[in-house]
């Protein structure tokens, strides 16, 4: 029999979609649903971006230029100088998506069998991403007891070998939703200033953090300006998962001249995304203030939700609109799996992310699942009582 190649075999399932065939037979069936799984808001995306796309009347649709469309490149950086960023146009190159930015940035840092530090539980798709480069993961393990925060700095330098090229991190954070503080930016700083490492921060959830918190970009680490890569996207921003637009940016000349060769290679990204992309980030930051205030809502109605939990265990979130919580039962993907097999309320029942695919260690994350908060608040009320009601029904049968 024929084989597939070995990284496609040891590449994992995503632990964010899996699960769906199993709750679209319980729909089919006529059980309610709510989806609290992945990361798609259901905020409407902006109307200027719908309509600039919609006004979109070039005789061919062509192919865009490899680095993006300059009207957008400029677009871009005109908003970072509005958030106190400096960035030239060409220190920018858009993307298809900040996944393929992050795919970007590990080939242009990286050769097969070199090692970049993340912190676990990290966002799925890098582990992904990794398995297709030949990437190696060296993970720091954080904890839901303390919020998931960055390990110390010893223990992160624990894990730095010949082969480490970079630290990669996610600020806010998916899957926690932790926002790293500016003196655990200046501590990782440090660690890529003494071991000559890159510092790759994906960004996208930049503007989803609550109470009165600030972002710290890597971008104001101006210490270590050429090993900083930035990736962001407008998909969570604006609402605008579909229309797969992300970047990549540094201040260092030889990574943007080989992510430019990168991006040669797969020709172009999307050329009437990108006009839409343009209206939404030319927006008045005004926007985004009753947006912000919803998701703050969102974060505390799933609080309230986690703590009518007895033994569930999770600090509340800064930002992004994810967390991870604890919960005390024996393995989180077999009651994942019930509460759309084998468990309903009143018809209805809820589809969550088992967190073991968060994690690169074995056996780490086995009784834990990942939230998101993207359903109005009527409805993650909702699905918060009925988790809790299914917790104590699983454990019953245990």
């Amino acid at each position: 029999m024929i084989k597939v190649s070995n990284r496609a075999a040891v590449m994992q399932a995503s632990p964010i979609r899996k699960l769906i065939p199993f709750a679209n037979i319980a729909r089919s069936k006529g059980t309610t649903i709510y989806p609290l799984n992945i990361g798609q808001p259901d905020i409407p995306t902006p109307t200027p971006i719908m309509e600039a796309m919609r006004k979109f009347d070039a005789k061919v649709l062509a192919y865009s230029p490899s680095q993006g469309e300059d009207f957008l490149i400029k677009a871009f950086a005109n908003y970072y100088s509005r958030i106190k960023i400096n960035l030239s146009p060409e220190e920018i190159l858009v993307t298809t998506s900040g996944s393929e930015a992050i795919f970007f940035a590990m080939m242009a840092i990286c050769d097969v069998g070199d090692e970049i530090i993340v912190f676990e539980p990290f966002y799925t798709n890098y582990g992904g991403i990794a398995s297709e480069t030949g990437v190696v993961l060296k993970a720091a393990r954080t904890y839901p007891e303390t919020g998931f925060h960055l390990p110390a700095k010893e223990k992160i330098e624990e894990l730095i070998t010949p082969k480490t090229r970079g630290i990669l991190i996610c600020n806010p954070n998916n899957p926690t939703g932790t926002v790293y503080t500016n003196e655990e930016l200046q501590q990782l700083a440090e660690i890529a200033e003494k071991h000559n490492i890159f510092l790759i921060a994906d960004e996208v959830y930049r503007e989803f953090v609550y109470d009165g918190q600030k972002h710290t970009s890597v971008m104001e680490l101006t210490n270590i300006a050429d090993k900083i890569i930035l990736v962001d996207s407008i998909s969570k921003r604006y609402s605008a998962c579909g229309a797969r637009i992300g970047l990549i940016a540094s201040h260092n000349k030889d990574v943007m001249e080989v992510v430019l060769k990168f991006a040669q290679a797969r020709l172009s990204s999307p050329t009437i995304e990108q006009v839409g992309a343009k209206a939404g980030i030319e927006m008045d930051a005004s926007y985004f203030e009753p947006i912000l205030k919803e998701y703050q809502q969102r974060r505390d109605t799933i609080m309230a939700g986690i703590k009518k939990i007895p033994g569930a265990i999770c600090e509340t979130p800064g930002g992004a609109f994810y967390c991870i919580v604890k919960l005390p039962i024996k393995n989180a993907e077999n009651f994942a799996k019930w509460l759309l097999t084998d468990f309903n309320y009143e018809g209805e029942s809820v589809l969550v992310a088992p967190a073991q695919g968060f994690y690169s260690t074995p056996g780490l994350g086995i009784n834990e699942i990942r939230l998101s908060y993207v359903l109005e608040v009527p409805k993650l009320a909702r699905a918060m009582e009925i988790l809790s009601i299914a917790v104590k029904e699983y454990n019953s049968k245990e």
